[in-house]
């Protein structure tokens, strides 16, 4: 067995397990929820020399307590569940996995632009409750994507591939919020950068798909949402806490919102007396962005490929 000590926190496919029993002294938890899981944890994370893994938010006390931690390899695009500035500090490598989940995420998206624009949950609702008892009249009707304006917060990759099934499927006018102007963006999709305020004013659907960073931690709020046009939709495939919740809660209540489509939480998994829970206008899904048998596995192959590449003192493909 190797005395290269490797932790993971991740479900993991079979065949992978496998290889990495066979190369590393292996420490694998599909999901760390207990005390006791998290105890066991950290026990092993001390004595390891790399992790892969999700769902943990790290702490500099706990890269204190492990020494040997040479590369820390997220299966994620987000790394705010890390003190990125004290791995630098410490020489811990750490890495993400941009690029292979942009086309799942961004489908995702789209699903519930097209979910909220035509009510899918509450039509549902209305079949297995036996109370589609004849055509549908003026009050369940929804709204067309088709030829609308749709406004992408954040244009990275899954905001351009949002973007594209907008402009390419839809044909529709797309709008953009971002920190620095895309003009390859604006030249292939016809985009134009916009002012925040302007693309809530404008916009039929908006999605956010910006990181969560210091800036834009609680960004949306009350203030924008309640700016929005009559019949607009509102998506959210990004981080949760990049939008203020009980306002955005607030906003469906009152009718400031119509509609909105949520795949991320400010806690998740979504606690039962969340403002969200029992609203009609509102879909959420349990964070599914990714989560695609080939998607994950893709992350968690270049999560691996990313360690050994570290360890075997080689550049990592994604490093942060």
């Amino acid at each position: 067995m190797s005395s290269q000590k490797l932790v993971v926190v991740h479900e993991l496919y079979p065949e992978l397990v496998e290889q990495l029993a066979e190369r590393f002294d292996l420490t694998h938890f599909t999901r760390v929820t207990t005390q006791e899981d998290m105890t066991a944890f950290r026990a092993a994370l001390s004595q390891a020399d790399a992790y892969v893994g999700s769902g943990i938010r790290f702490t500099e006390e706990l890269l204190e307590a492990a020494p040997r931690l040479k590369v820390v390899a997220s299966v994620s695009v987000g790394v705010d569940s890390y003190p990125v500035e004290a791995m630098r500090q410490r020489g811990i490598v750490l890495t993400n996995t941009p690029d292979v989940l942009t086309e799942s995420t961004a489908d995702t998206g789209f699903m519930l632009m097209m979910m909220a624009a035509r009510r899918a949950g509450e039509m549902r609702d209305m079949v297995e409750n036996h109370e589609w008892k004849a055509s549908l009249s003026r009050r369940h009707f929804g709204v067309d994507i088709h030829g609308k304006t749709l406004g992408v917060v954040g244009m990275g990759r899954i905001g351009q591939a949002v973007a594209r099934r907008g402009r390419d499927g839809f044909g529709m006018s797309v709008s953009y919020y971002n920190r620095s102007a895309r003009p390859d963006v604006e030249s292939a999709l016809g985009a134009r950068q916009v002012e925040l305020e302007q693309l809530f004013r404008e916009s039929d659907f908006i999605c956010v798909t910006i990181p969560l960073t210091a800036e834009t931690e609680g960004l949306i709020g009350r203030h924008y949402l309640a700016m929005t046009r009559p019949r607009a939709i509102f998506v959210n495939i990004s981080r949760g806490r990049v939008v203020r919740e009980d306002e955005l809660a607030a906003c469906l209540q009152d009718g400031s919102l119509y509609y909105a489509g949520l795949d991320v939480f400010e806690q998740e998994p979504l606690p039962a007396d969340s403002p969200l829970m029992g609203l009609s206008n509102v879909i959420c899904l349990p964070h599914i962005g990714s989560a695609t048998f080939q998607t994950r596995n893709a992350m968690c192959d270049l999560a691996v490929e990313n360690v050994n590449r570290v360890l075997a003192g080689e550049q990592a493909v994604t490093a942060v």
